[in-house]
């Protein structure tokens, strides 16, 4: 197998990855801010159903509070990463083979061997490689012709990494 595309020089594709990297290591902050947003609703509702709301009241809403701040976290990430990478924007590629995953952007390039890659995960628009658990780059779909993304669609399933 050998896949080779280039990536243009976009300014919104560095915000693109940052988005969907920032999406995978920080979704948890939404799971936990929605369970202290419904602990405190909850919590509200009974302090004021039994009378003991002005007692108890500040718990309850600065659990509220929090979890919302806890579930708008992803979101101001995603989109101070956005901002932030727009200025990044040069020329780069990708040469995928069957030993690994070389990445160029501008005069700057690195590799991942598949040896190292621990998974794979799917998402509208990349392809997301693990090593170990945390998530090391993307490899943008839409970038690639349709034979290559199948034919690498089919390397990834042999070798067990896609999920």
């Amino acid at each position: 197998m050998h896949i080779r595309f280039d990536v243009p020089a976009d300014p919104a594709y560095p915000g693109r990855v940052a988005a969907a990297l920032a999406g995978v290591r920080l979704r948890r902050y939404t799971y936990v801010g929605a369970a202290l947003a419904v602990v405190g609703v909850v919590g509200l509702a009974v302090a004021w159903s039994t009378g003991s709301g002005q007692r108890i009241s500040p718990l309850w809403t600065a659990l509220l509070i929090g979890g919302v701040l806890s579930m708008l976290y992803l979101p101001w990430v995603r989109t101070r990463a956005q901002r932030r990478s727009d200025r990044y924007a040069v020329e780069g590629g990708y040469d995928i083979t069957d030993d690994n995953i070389m990445m160029r952007s501008g005069s700057e390039s690195g590799g991942i061997a598949w040896d190292g890659v621990a998974q794979v995960r799917e998402t509208p628009d990349f392809w997301i490689v693990y090593v170990g658990r945390m998530p090391a780059t993307v490899i943008p779909r839409w970038l690639m012709s349709a034979e290559d993304a199948e034919t690498l669609r089919i390397f990834l399933a042999e070798r067990g990494l896609l999920r």
